[in-house]
């Protein structure tokens, strides 16, 4: 029997309180049934009017006392207690690197009304707030790669370290394979019981010293897998160009047309040498949707632990119950009795 952490740890002691009432019925009707038997005298309604003494008025008192004792008795040994709700969380989460490319083309125009890099910081950030037992870290890459955030579950600090991510932060190039590697050393030392890398690019492996194959095949000795993202798509796209003014000699952006190269079937095999899984994304709203699949594929294990610590409530109930038992048996020493008023 449990209620908010308050319980009986014997509650079939409570069916004794019972008794109490049951004695007073008792004694009720005994006394109702000896004032029924009672012979009348000449001159007793002139007693009736007349004042009763004290002992008269608490002939009740020893019964109420031993039934009050009876129900305090019976409380104690049904042991009440009040436990303290305690939870202890094991989790046993994910730690997640995402890599993401800063080259020149992550400023192509093609994710209207920004650039397919402020997209990606955009979505990549909604990834991150939802992962709040998890690790996650960020590496950027262009020509070669740099480590913006080892993984953490500081939230606020990565968030400020990815809005700190912008175009030309590296010499320009797109080394898929340095990425990789940088990610994998972020996660050489993790003993979470699954690391995920996520490679966020939209082209093909120009720079670097690093093979691609090779890193996939240092992630998969690694056990870790490589979630592959390619977002926008190939050939023309709008692409902003800083050029000179020939009138004003001022910098003007201008947007033209230029050839990117893509290469999915790089990214495929990365992702499938490592256990993962291929995704392309040619606008916000899928790229969003790439994220959200992720983020059920790699979920945490949460396990909560709870338990109560009880204290025991008897004690007073002991004291009290002696107590009333033995102004009982003095109030029946010193005469009162149940007897027909």
């Amino acid at each position: 029997m449990d209620w908010a952490g308050f319980r009986f740890q014997d509650p079939a002691w409570l069916w004794v309180a019972l008794a109490a009432p049951l004695v007073l019925l008792a004694a009720w009707r005994r006394e109702r049934d000896a004032r029924a038997q009672a012979v009348t005298f000449p001159g007793a309604s002139r007693l009736r009017r007349m004042r009763p003494g004290w002992r008269v008025r608490l002939r009740h008192l020893p019964l109420a006392l031993a039934a009050l004792g009876l129900v305090a008795g019976a409380l104690a040994l049904a042991r009440p207690q009040h436990g303290t709700l305690r939870e202890d969380v094991t989790t046993r989460g994910v730690d997640i690197v995402v890599a993401l490319d800063v080259s020149g083309t992550m400023a192509a125009g093609d994710f209207q009304p920004r650039n397919r890099l402020e997209v990606a910081k955009e979505v990549v950030g909604e990834f991150v707030k939802r992962r709040t037992t998890d690790r996650v870290g960020l590496v950027v890459f262009a020509g070669r790669s740099l480590t913006k955030s080892p993984p953490t579950t500081d939230t606020a600090v990565l968030l400020r370290q990815l809005d700190d991510v912008r175009l030309e932060m590296l010499p320009d190039g797109t080394a898929i394979g340095s990425g990789l590697a940088t990610a994998l050393t972020r996660l050489r030392r993790s003993e979470a019981k699954s690391k995920v890398i996520v490679l966020v690019t939209d082209g093909d492996n120009n720079a670097g010293e690093i093979d691609p194959a090779t890193a996939a095949d240092m992630a998969k000795a690694m056990e870790v897998r490589v979630y592959t993202i390619l977002v926008g798509r190939g050939g023309r796209v709008p692409m902003p160009v800083r050029a000179r003014d020939p009138f004003t000699g001022a910098i003007v952006t201008e947007t033209v047309m230029a050839d990117v190269k893509v290469n999915p079937d790089l990214l495929k095999r990365i992702a499938e040498r490592t256990g993962a899984e291929f995704f392309r994304a040619e606008d916000p709203a899928a790229l969003r949707q790439v994220f959200e699949q992720i983020d059920r594929l790699e979920k945490s294990d949460i396990q909560v632990s709870a338990y109560r610590r009880y204290r025991e409530l008897f004690p007073p109930l002991v004291a009290l119950a002696a107590a009333l038992l033995a102004l009982a048996a003095l109030a029946w020493a010193s005469g009162l009795r149940v007897v027909p008023a």
